[in-house]
């Protein structure tokens, strides 16, 4: 597995447009570099004095339909696919400009983010990239639904889902996540949705932006999409890429060895959370120098 010792941004700026998956609004997005210890950061281009907030767990707003962040009033909306794109190239550093306040669906996946970066290139900065190093499981249960995260020498996830329905029914998945397996494997798998749900949201002002163009659209027995599916399990992949995008809001990529099970956006929140609040079970450092850092360091590195 490829491992990114000194933290990266983009080489250059990327532009792309599209529309919002629950809004329906044209967004205009722009992917900017930015300098070390920076972190993700979205500006709002259409709000005064143009507002910008971190991609962190602690700003996140809400979770109910999708990874909404916010800050001083105003939010940025469903930005958990572009965040596993970042996260996906080990990239840490960016400035994200949009002029609407939801990142655009583009066809569902984090494929076209990722191909616009690639295209664009990664640039290799001066400053270590510090890791979460998990010393001890951190678990947390509801229900028949769990997320867990246990000591491991990669960044490794596991996920598993369960719809009763004969398209899907039980799938299962795992990697080691690197930029290759992420380009390869994961980034994309589009987002996924049972008709009569599209139909409900639609009815009541969700998914405005939802169409066959930009999801996998299931009916009670097949897939509506006339192409099929990218993947055979493409619904457990994506999972695993809202998993990357969602965890990357801990600020900091993992090493260890996430397990979700029948998660999502809500379950995941909560789960950082309670990581968080386990702080004896894990701690940062940079992974090329394996010499635990004092509890000051690790507390001002966890809030960046």
């Amino acid at each position: 597995m490829s491992m990114h010792f000194r933290q990266r941004t983009v080489a250059s700026t990327v532009r792309c447009s599209g529309i919002g998956l629950h809004s329906g609004k044209k967004v205009r997005l722009a992917i900017k570099p930015a300098p070390v210890n920076h972190g993700i950061k979205f500006r709002r281009m259409d709000l005064p004095d143009r507002p910008s907030v971190s991609a962190h767990f602690n700003l996140v707003v809400d979770t109910s339909l999708a990874t909404v962040i916010g800050n001083e009033g105003f939010i940025v909306s469903t930005i958990e696919h572009i965040m596993a794109c970042f996260a996906g190239l080990s990239i840490d550093n960016v400035l994200i400009e949009m002029d609407s306040y939801e990142v655009p669906i583009m066809d569902g996946s984090a494929y076209p983010f990722t191909a616009l970066i690639k295209a664009a290139g990664i640039k290799e900065q001066k400053g270590l990239r510090y890791f979460f190093v998990i010393k001890e499981p951190i678990e947390l249960k509801e229900g028949n639904k769990s997320v867990a995260l246990y000591p491991c020498s990669t960044s490794k996830i596991t996920c598993t889902i369960e719809f009763d329905h004969p398209m899907i029914n039980k799938q299962s998945y795992s990697l080691d996540l690197s930029e290759k397996a992420f380009e390869d494997e994961i980034c994309r798998a589009r987002t996924f949705g049972f008709l009569h749900e599209i139909e409900y949201m639609k009815k009541y002002g969700f998914a405005r932006g939802g169409s066959l163009e930009n999801a996998v659209v299931i009916d009670k027995q097949a897939i509506l999409n006339k192409d099929g599916l990218r993947y055979q399990d493409e619904f457990v992949r994506h999972k695993i890429l809202d998993c990357i995008g969602d965890f990357s809001l801990l600020g900091m990529p993992i090493l260890g060895h996430i397990v979700a099970i029948k998660s999502g956006h809500s379950f995941h929140h909560a789960f950082l959370k309670e990581f968080f609040a386990q702080r004896n079970l894990w701690e940062t450092r940079p992974i090329n120098e394996m010499k635990p850092i004092n509890r000051f360091e690790s507390k001002s590195l966890v809030i960046l």
